[in-house]
């Protein structure tokens, strides 16, 4: 029998995988920090090995150095876990020697135990017929002690479609998020509150972590809307945490967004087939060369394909005869301003309730309420990270095309 070993510290997550695994006749051990999952290589020898890169006490990319260092385990399948958005993650657990980097919020059990089956060499021995999983009532204990994803429980016959089991896990998924999202609030506030950075960053790590969660629990759910965004909020926390400087009343307001938004998913019962009908599209105008790329650098994090215009005047001509799901704005442009093309592209009807976001220097009040009573949105702030331009993105043209078109 083929032996998986899953090391994660999310026992929901490292629960739904190891059930799945055992049900496909796998021998499945799982260790919940990256200690427990190196003395777990040495003592179970499994023929693959899956674990997330954020792991306490050992770091994936360090465990996965190490395991590559003893001899004998230079070729076990080794599948990592990470966000999407953190590249260098990514790219230094490549470079420590993981067979496959897997995006948490887009992987299903299914999917990796494909992926796995792969990787396994062609003489390994086959599986056992597939059997009801021991694991069933841990998974159970945990769902009810987890919110987000209050009941899933493995299928009790093994003969129960995946179908059936995903939607049961879907619908417990977004019974569960209500309560998942208060304690997303309660965390912001608290962040918000702090009397010092020391306390702020201990409070924007927790949220962090409470985010991480919600991910990896989305993205087994097969929630990919809510994963998508979680993901990236998560990665916005993380760089806020490492980077305490970019902590800024603008930031804060882009993580409020994304956690008031991700309630407006829950109470719209996750009905988003719109949400991923056809591709985003979205409009940077911003004369500065430099300025428009970082711009759509970040559009490109966030999977938004993206078109430049530098002239405010091409930029309305354009506006009048395509259609748009977010535009972006600068302020200082020659011959109109960021502000007089937002007036004038809420003339056009196909743009009346499009999402305009401007990207400005600029941080006082008279500016706010000019990009208020010009039409628009929001505004960021720059310097910006491109991780908060991705997050405030994704907000934005799911809104809006949760509403059909029309924005709140």
């Amino acid at each position: 029998m083929r032996k998986i070993l899953i090391i994660e510290d999310d026992q929901l997550v490292a629960n739904i995988y190891g059930n799945r695994f055992s049900r496909e006749g796998f021998q499945v051990k799982i260790a919940p920090d990256g200690e427990a999952g190196l003395a777990l290589v040495h003592s179970f020898r499994p023929d693959a090995v899956i674990l997330d890169l954020m792991l306490p006490k050992l770091s994936g990319v360090e465990l996965t150095k190490r395991i590559r260092a003893e001899a004998g385990l230079e070729r076990l399948p080794i599948i990592v876990f990470s966000n999407a958005y953190l590249t260098s993650m990514m790219h230094q657990a490549e470079k420590a020697g993981a067979t496959k980097c897997l995006s948490k919020a887009a992987s299903m059990p299914r999917q990796v135990v494909e992926l796995v089956r792969r990787l396994l060499p062609a003489d390994a021995p086959p599986a056992a017929a597939p059997q009801a999983s021991a694991g069933a009532a841990a998974l159970a204990r945990t769902s009810r002690a987890r919110p987000t994803v209050a009941a899933a429980q493995e299928p009790a016959a093994c003969g129960e479609p995946d179908a059936a089991f995903q939607a049961a896990l879907r619908q417990s998924f977004i019974e569960g998020l209500p309560a998942t999202l208060t304690t997303l609030r309660t965390l912001l506030q608290a962040v918000v509150k702090a009397e010092d950075e020391v306390d702020r960053l201990a409070q924007i790590h927790e949220l962090y972590r409470r985010v991480h969660a919600l991910t990896g629990h989305a993205g087994v759910a097969g929630v990919p809307q809510v994963a998508r965004l979680s993901d990236a909020l998560e990665a916005l926390l993380k760089a806020l945490h490492e980077k305490p400087k970019s902590v800024t009343v603008s930031t804060l307001r882009t993580v409020a967004v994304a956690v008031d938004f991700l309630g407006m998913l829950c109470e719209q019962d996750l009905a988003s087939d719109r949400l991923e009908s056809s591709p985003a599209n979205v409009l940077v105008v911003d004369d500065d060369a430099i300025s428009a790329r970082a711009v759509t650098y970040a559009l490109t994090k966030a999977k938004l394909t993206s078109v430049i215009a530098k002239d405010p005047m091409a930029a309305y001509e354009l506006l009048a005869r395509d259609c748009f799901d977010l535009i972006f704005l600068d302020v200082d442009m020659p011959g109109m301003s960021g502000y007089e093309l937002c007036t004038r592209l809420r003339t056009l009807p196909a743009h009346k309730h499009t999402p305009v976001v401007f990207v400005t220097g600029l941080n006082d009040f008279d500016s706010r309420a000019n990009s208020a009573v010009s039409g628009g949105n929001d505004f960021i702030t720059k310097p910006f990270l491109f991780i908060e331009l991705a997050v405030k993105a994704l907000v934005y043209v799911y809104r809006h095309r949760l509403q059909g078109g029309v924005a709140f």
